[in-house]
């Protein structure tokens, strides 16, 4: 379009923004129906001529489109806001934005300045082609320029569909996500043979990706299983799932995801569970009567070290129980007689209306109190659970859904299953997994510790119980956990507590004098452990 016609579109675009207000180029189109090309002509000219201001940076404001059959695209617009130049100034701030005068300093890059932001991104790949660069370390190495990582991949992707650029994410069958750093970018070489250059372009890529995942995350942990269940095997060894899950330090779900997938595409990965409980993996070339000796290495195994888990876990729970007699007015706890009796009578079993957990008919609780607020109000039930170790989403999820479907708290809605009014769940947990955080669909991320509160969950935590002791005057060496793994039984926990509470003082002396006295308990344990993980010495013991 002609430079008159610019003129002449000049009072009708000086007369919108006479009011005084910052304007988009879009806003003036609006207000004058002028097309795109004569606001932003006349736009441009007042401002080269000292009649309005501009921004000094550009604002970025994100976009979705609909586009009919195409869909929604979204998309990053840049674009500057103007003002009806005051008398006298030549800068301004409103609303938070700094508006500047025409100077040529204060030109994009792609609207005039020396070089634009898609040259110097171009020309660092260009001058380093025996190199390959994360998209973060392209912005971070060009950041004094004014660029910023949202302006990497948009130009890389118009450099890619010209055959200058080698791009390289996560592959899976229909698309390519980037890497924790961004996606890989390399030059392709020009005068080098088509397919010479790529396979070259590749190879750099290869060597920043050198012992880190270079495929989808899932094929990465499905190979990294692979390999961890062959090695044990060559050992003559089963590979535990929790050796797994430490191993590939993720998340509980995204274990058992690949852990699927990895017995669907290897046939030759067995698994078995010991106890119907403890799950195990193996290669099938491992020798019939190897197998035979690993599995009952494992049970020995088992039998020892979950008989240590259970001692301290049912001291775990002594202590939380100590707590909440000690603190709790009016606490009123159930009791159940149990066969055999060697079960705790605060023990209490549920009855289910549906499986939960592999549970069929029944699932037990540790603990079920009750406290009435007052003598008009109805009574409040507390049912706890405890788990000592770390606490994952999979415990919380678990125990509110023995919970919900118990004949004792449960009840139907007219939308689902839900606790019955008056009854809280209390969960106790020595420590959350701080690795595991919870993400919601609306792409918010929360801790597990927050989760749980969230679930209308109550919490009980050992730093919580320590802080207690703390306030009654024990040092701080002085914790619960000390007093849960040196105590024999939940009745030697109560009778610790009581002592420490008694003569906060003697603590440390108390503690001391404990682990004494069951020495032989743990040296006993101990010895256990040593004898399952040598096979010569099994018969010595008679395990």
């Amino acid at each position: 379009m002609p430079r008159t016609d610019y003129a002449s579109s000049r009072p009708l675009v000086l007369s919108v923004l006479a009011d005084g207000k910052p304007k988009s180029c879009r806003d003036v189109e609006v207000a004058t129906r002028l097309n795109r090309s004569q606001v932003y002509g006349a736009l441009a000219l007042c401002w080269r001529r000292d009649l309005v201001l501009r921004t000094k940076e550009p604002i970025f404001e994100h976009e979705r489109i609909f586009k009919g059959r195409g869909g929604l695209t979204q998309t990053t617009r840049p674009y500057h806001l103007y003002l009806l130049k005051p008398e006298g100034m030549n800068s301004a701030v409103v609303n938070g934005y700094r508006f500047v005068g025409y100077d040529k300093k204060y030109l994009d890059d792609r609207g005039g300045g020396e070089v634009s932001k898609a040259q110097r991104i171009l020309g660092l790949l260009q001058e380093n082609k025996d190199k390959a660069f994360y998209s973060k370390d392209v912005a971070e190495t060009l950041k004094e320029y004014g660029i910023k990582a949202r302006d990497i991949m948009s130009n890389v992707r118009r450099f890619e569909k010209k055959g200058l650029i080698y791009v390289r994410g996560y592959k899976t069958d229909s698309r390519q996500t980037p890497f924790k750093k961004g996606y890989l970018i390399t030059w392709i070489d020009q005068e080098k043979p088509r397919r010479e250059a790529i396979k070259e372009a590749i190879d750099r890529t290869d060597a920043v990706l050198k012992g880190r995942l270079a495929g989808s995350p899932l094929m990465e942990r499905v190979h990294r299983i692979r390999d961890l269940v062959i090695e044990h095997t060559q050992l003559r060894k089963l590979a535990s799932f929790s050796y797994l899950e430490n191993d590939l330090n993720c998340g509980h779900y995204k274990v058992e995801h690949a852990l699927k997938r990895t017995l669907q595409l290897y046939p030759d990965l067995k698994e078995v569970k010991l106890f119907n409980i403890y799950r195990y993996y193996y290669h099938t070339s491992l020798a019939e009567e190897d197998l035979k000796a690993a599995l009952e290495m494992k049970k020995n195994y088992l039998r020892i070290a979950k008989g240590r888990d259970n001692r301290i876990g049912h001291n775990w729970e002594a202590a939380a129980e100590w707590f909440i007699d000690e603190f709790t007015t009016g606490a009123k706890f159930w009791a159940q007689n149990h066969r055999g009796g060697g079960m705790d009578s605060r023990r209490i079993t549920l009855h289910l209306i549906k499986g939960v957990g592999g549970r069929r008919n029944t699932a037990e609780v540790d603990r079920v109190w009750e406290v009435t607020p007052g003598i008009f109000a109805p009574p409040i039930t507390y049912v706890l659970s405890c788990k000592w170790g770390l606490v994952t989403k999979k415990h919380v999820d678990d125990f509110l859904d023995v919970l919900t479907w118990s004949k004792e708290f449960g009840v139907d809605t007219p939308e689902s299953r839900d606790l019955k009014q008056g009854v809280v769940g209390v969960f106790s947990a020595s420590a959350f997994n701080p690795k595991e955080n919870v993400q919601f669909k609306d792409g918010s991320t929360i801790s597990l510790a927050q989760y749980t509160a969230r679930r209308r969950l109550q919490l009980l935590t050992a730093s919580a119980f320590n802080e207690k002791l703390r306030e009654k005057g024990c040092p701080k060496s002085v914790t619960v956990q000390k007093i849960c793994k040196r105590a024999r039984d939940e009745e030697e926990v109560r009778e610790t507590l009581d002592n420490i509470w008694k003569q906060p003082e003697k603590g440390e002396e108390i503690i001391k004098d404990l682990s004494e006295k069951n020495e032989e308990v743990y040296q006993f344990e101990k010895m256990l452990e040593e004898t399952v993980e040598s096979p010569t010495s099994l018969s010595s013991y008679n395990i």
